[in-house]
């Protein structure tokens, strides 16, 4: 195991004494259906919060541990904690703790985009299983060593693309699969979201509390700032990819899946910012192109901050369209079809307003996201995953590639068997980044 995968605090005082200890793989825990699941929650400042709600729902899991580097944030969800099911649970600034306590079996990472691949590769040689936040990495290279990772060591790590668990988006996939609307040529993702002006903050101390250093991880240091903790790092390269590789993983995700297709061989961009003048380095509107010219097919996936109209009734979603009609996915659980020239609405579905208790293998949303998860967990069986790494990375990888092309200012030729760049060394660059000493995702997992 790469002697990166932690540096051991010599004490909690100060992360500057730390120093490498080559850790040790746990072997694989084998659960029986009523053995209880301990699991520790990574990042809990957003979608931590339903990671620790999704993993207490479940039958014999128990969250036992949180950890952020925030301690400030920490302390409040831990009495959140205390109050909802007056429990004790344990707090860790430090992920690399996290890894080498052998009582916890599951993690599950909710941390910014920029830690996920790290954190996904650690636990993995930890002996532990994984849920992930999407979008899965940071960066291609991440997400290709993400799912070595979890080949190696036979662990089940899960994609948090909660509409691959939606029954209704299920039923939609069947329908394109089985012709209802023709032959699907064309997938269109859109995300139309409030994203407004988030000005400039201005160079500030580091809040008490805050492990910045920890925080900032595989990224290089920059000068702390409120305009990146805590949000609104998705809108840095160095932390995020903008919203794309952020709300788009969703629809990134279903475009592919819908129209059974990998990495595409032509990408091209264009956006901007248009709206304000902020501290904000990725483009407000984005519109991508991903061609696939050997299959026939085509994806268009486009982002917008500030909402005028839907899409075919959509603001966040999907269209397919096929030669008899087209399919529409509003959100992560319904979806409309119109037929023909008249636009003769046909069949659709809706997994309910109401989140399913994820109780059983029919639940959606995040709930029942956890349930599929939890339940290949016990069953030792990747095979089940609705969302396994290997959907990840792909879904993942579309925006990647479609944010490089945006930087580039260029029509780019990918080679998906290989993961890079057809003759063009600068663009391969972007595939990966320098990592800062110490967190380095290894070449070797």
């Amino acid at each position: 195991m790469e002697k990166s995968r932690r540096k051991f605090i010599k004490n909690t005082a100060a992360a500057s004494s730390a120093t490498f200890l080559a850790p040790s793989i746990v072997s694989a825990s084998v659960f029986g259906a009523n053995d209880r699941i301990n699991a520790a929650v990574l990042g809990v400042n957003g979608r931590g919060k339903s990671h620790i709600s999704s993993l207490m729902k479940q039958k014999n899991v128990q969250v036992t541990t949180l950890c952020d580097p925030d301690m400030n944030i920490m302390q409040q969800r831990q009495a959140d904690f205390k109050n909802k099911y007056d429990k004790n649970i344990s707090l860790e600034q430090d992920l690399r703790r996290v890894m080498d306590d052998k009582d916890i079996d599951v993690v599950s990472i909710a941390s910014p985009n920029h830690w996920h691949a790290l954190s996904v590769i650690w636990a993995c040689q930890a002996g532990k299983d994984v849920y992930v936040e999407k979008p899965g990495s940071h960066n291609i290279f991440e997400g290709r060593k993400m799912v070595e990772a979890a080949q190696k060591y036979g662990r089940i790590v899960q994609h948090g693309v909660q509409l691959r668990s939606s029954p209704a988006i299920n039923d939609a996939i069947g329908l394109l699969r089985n012709g209802y609307i023709g032959n699907v040529y064309m997938a269109r993702g859109i995300v139309f979201r409030w994203r407004g002006d988030i000005g400039d903050k201005g160079i500030s101390p580091v809040p008490k509390g805050l492990d910045y250093d920890l925080w900032t991880g595989p990224a290089p240091k920059r000068p702390f700032t409120e305009n990146l903790v805590h949000y609104n790092w998705h809108w840095h390269w160095d932390y995020g990819n903008g919203d794309v590789g952020n709300q788009g993983i969703h629809e990134t995700d279903l475009c592919m899946w819908g129209l059974d297709v990998g990495l595409p061989t032509k990408i091209t961009s264009m956006g901007g910012k248009f709206l304000w003048d902020d501290c904000k380095e990725v483009p407000e509107v984005l519109t991508s192109i991903y061609n696939y010219p050997d299959e026939g097919k085509i994806i268009q996936f486009e982002v917008r901050p500030w909402c005028t109209n839907t899409e075919e009734g959509a603001t966040v979603g999907n269209i397919f369209y096929g030669d008899k009609g087209i399919l529409v996915v509003d959100g992560y659980s319904k979806y409309k079809t119109y037929l023909g020239k008249n636009r003769t609405p046909g069949k659709s579905g809706d997994d309910g307003a109401k989140e399913a208790s994820g109780m059983d293998r029919g639940a959606g949303g995040t709930d029942g996201h956890f349930y599929n998860f939890i339940d290949a967990v016990r069953k030792r069986d990747a095979g089940i995953l609705n969302a396994p790494i290997e959907t990840g990375h792909l879904s993942s990888g579309l925006a990647h590639l479609g944010n490089i092309a945006y930087r580039m200012e260029k029509v780019l030729t990918f080679n998906p068997s290989t993961e890079t760049f057809v003759n063009d060394p600068e663009a391969n660059k972007m595939l990966t980044r320098n990592y800062r000493e110490g967190y380095e995702v290894p070449n070797k997992v």
